[in-house]
């Protein structure tokens, strides 16, 4: 049996750039590049001889034909739909393309995903590279989880939503906890650097320990990560979120020597395009990701005595 329809990539391009008026709003219901729903149009328009879409305006309209032609296939298409509800095949899992900072994705993102998965099995979420002054125009990324940077506004079209990750507090081994008994006491020992972030150890000392002096500060790292494990082989003392250290503190491995945090204006933020506000799966992983951040502030929160809000 010869076919003459169109496939259904092709048609699925069509009817969503109709129902959502844009092609970049389409490629990301479709999870696929905008490039990719423009070729699959162009190459159903040079099948049936004729323009479906018209493009000079705003919103992507379809022309009379395409009017036409989407009355004639839209309810086989959702007829196919339901057929494959109907024959009890489970649809493909929705997935989503996450990149986020490297020291929170392993930290405190990646041991929970499982819950996540528990909670949604139909939506998978795949872990793409972190790009530091990531310009949001990634095509092979839906959702960043960045760093605030102050300085600079998030780009037009960018959704940014605070997660977590605001308040600093000092942290190292028990054993050279034992040695401190006021904040001032830091100055007397190794102070490990976030070398993206010098003036953490300042603000944190300048406002609970009420150190006008800048301190002296001991090795730098580039990573989070590696100035946990710095910390851990008691090289020093970190200044550091505190979220980012929860299996350390459980262990006892570090401590929190003293209780007050300092709030900055930083923190991490979910990002998305404005185009997929109305995309289920990310409503889901960002109810999923408040819930679970809130769960975390308030933790840490609450032991450091600061307002939640």
């Amino acid at each position: 049996m010869r076919f003459n329809s169109p496939s259904l990539p092709e048609l699925h391009a069509f009817l969503a750039v109709c129902q959502l008026g844009s092609f970049r709003r389409a490629a990301d219901v479709l999870c696929v590049t905008q490039a990719a729903v423009s070729r699959a149009v162009q190459r159903l328009e040079q099948r049936l001889e004729c323009t479906l879409l018209d493009r000079s305006g705003t919103r992507v309209q379809p022309t009379v034909r395409g009017r036409e032609f989407q009355t004639l296939v839209e309810a086989h298409v959702a007829g196919l739909e339901s057929a494959i509800g109907e024959f009890g095949v489970r649809a493909a899992p929705r997935k989503l393309r996450v990149s986020v900072v490297p020291t929170l994705c392993t930290r405190w993102l990646v041991p929970r995903l499982g819950q996540f998965r528990e909670l949604h099995p139909d939506i998978e979420i795949e872990l793409r590279q972190f790009h530091h002054d990531e310009n949001f125009e990634r095509d092979d990324v839906d959702l960043w989880i960045n760093v605030k940077r102050p300085a600079r506004a998030w780009p037009r079209g960018i959704r940014a939503r605070y997660l977590l990750g605001r308040e600093l507090q000092p942290a190292c081994t028990p054993a050279l906890a034992a040695g401190l008994r006021q904040p001032r006491d830091l100055l007397k020992v190794t102070l490990l650097q976030h070398i993206n972030y010098p003036g953490n150890w300042a603000l944190w000392l300048s406002q609970v320990g009420g150190v006008d002096t800048l301190p002296t500060l001991g090795a730098g790292f580039d990573l989070g990560n590696n100035l946990i494990v710095a910390a851990c082989a008691g090289m020093g003392a970190i200044v550091i979120q505190p979220l980012l250290i929860e299996a350390e503190l459980v262990s006892g491995q570090l401590v929190l020597p003293f209780s007050p945090a300092v709030v900055t204006d930083r923190g991490y933020y979910l990002c998305s395009r404005a185009a997929l506000a109305e995309n289920e799966a990310v409503e889901q992983f960002t109810r999923w990701l408040l819930d679970e951040s809130r769960a975390s502030t308030d933790r840490f929160v609450t032991h450091a005595g600061l307002d939640p809000a």
